[in-house]
C-alpha cells in the first residue's frame, strides 16, 4: 500500500491563536488521505520553562484544539499535533490524531523529559493505533521527543504490529551534540525496518531534524534548517518488513510490557 506522508515544521510559542493560524497555513497545502505530522507541542506552545500552565488559557486551548479536528475532517486528512493536554485537572505531553471522520486518538508520552517531571503526568499505555487509508487499514505507533532515546519502546511498538513510525518532538538543546538525535532516528528506522516521518519545531538551535526516513535507514526527505518548511513524500508500506525482528534472541532476552492496556 502506498501512502502520501507530510512533516512540517515552524516556530512556536505559547501563543495558541498564532500556532493554530501557522498550522492552517501548513494544511492549506494537504491533500486528502495524507498523512500529516507537526511537532511536539505545535498547538499549545511549549519550552523549558513550563511554569506558564499555572496560568494557562485553557478554553483557549480546547476552542483550538477543536478547529483542529474540524480543519481534518474539512481536508479528508490524517492529522498528528502535538499538545500539552489538559485532562480532569492534569496536565500531559500528548500527541493528538484528528481522523477524518472527526473522532480522536490521544497518545500521552510516557517517559517524560526532567522539565516535565513534577508538571505534567506520564502516560501509561503505549499501544498501536489502527487508521483507515484509502488502500485499507494502517498501524501506527507514535514517539515524543526523547523516547527517541528508549529503543526498546519502537521495538514494543513494532513487534504490536506498527507498520511506521509517528515522531513529534521539540529538539532546540544548544547542550546537545550535533547529528546525535539525527543518528537515533536513522538508528529507529533500520532496526525495526519501519519508516519513520519525524517533525520538529523550527527553531535556530534545532538539533534534530524534521525527516522521513525508509526502513533500509536512508533518508526520503530532511529539512537541514531551523526555518518553518514542509516535506512530502510518498511511501510503499510493502518494503516494511520484520526480518531482523525475527531473528531476536528471544529465548534467551525478550521484552515485557506492563502497561494498562494491550496494543491493539
Amino acid at each position: 500500500m502506498k501512502v502520501s506522508l507530510t512533516a512540517a515544521q515552524f516556530p512556536i510559542t505559547w501563543d495558541i491563536k498564532r500556532n493554530l493560524e501557522l498550522i492552517t497555513e501548513i494544511l492549506a497545502g494537504a491533500r486528502p488521505d495524507d498523512i500529516v505530522v507537526l511537532p511536539e507541542g505545535a498547538l499549545s506552545g511549549y519550552g523549558p520553562d513550563l511554569s506558564v500552565l499555572e496560568d494557562f488559557d485553557i478554553s483557549a486551548l480546547a476552542h483550538a484544539t477543536d478547529c483542529l479536528a474540524d480543519l481534518a475532517q474539512q481536508k479528508a486528512i490524517h492529522l498528528f499535533c502535538g499538545t500539552l493536554l489538559f485532562d480532569q485537572g492534569i496536565w500531559s505531553n500528548a500527541a493528538v490524531y484528528f481522523p477524518p471522520d472527526g473522532a480522536r486518538w490521544i497518545y500521552r508520552k510516557i517517559n517524560l523529559a526532567m522539565n516535565e517531571r513534577g508538571r505534567l503526568e506520564a502516560g501509561t499505555e503505549l499501544s498501536t493505533l489502527s487508521i483507515e487509508m484509502a488502500g485499507g487499514p494502517l498501524a501506527l505507533g507514535v514517539q515524543i521527543c526523547r523516547e527517541i532515546r528508549f529503543p526498546e519502546q519502537w521495538q514494543h511498538l513494532a513487534s504490536s504490529g506498527a507498520q511506521a513510525f509517528i515522531y513529534l518532538t521539540h529538539a532546540a538543546n544548544t547542550a546537545e551534540p550535533a547529528g546525535v538525535w539525527r543518528s537515533h532516528l536513522i538508528s529507529r528506522a533500520a532496526e525495526n525496518q519501519r519508516f519513520v516521518v519525524a517533525a520538529n519545531v523550527a527553531d535556530p538551535h534545532q538539533h534534530c531534524p524534521s525527516m522521513i526516513i525508509s526502513p533500509r535507514g536512508e533518508v526520503l526527505a530532511e529539512v537541514t534548517s531551523g526555518s518553518t518548511a514542509v516535506i512530502r513524500t510518498t511511501i510503499d508500506l510493502d518494503q516494511s518488513a520484520d526480518w531482523y525482528l525475527d531473528q531476536r534472541r528471544q529465548d534467551l532476552l525478550r521484552l515485557s510490557y506492563e502497561g494498562k492496556g494491550i496494543s491493539t
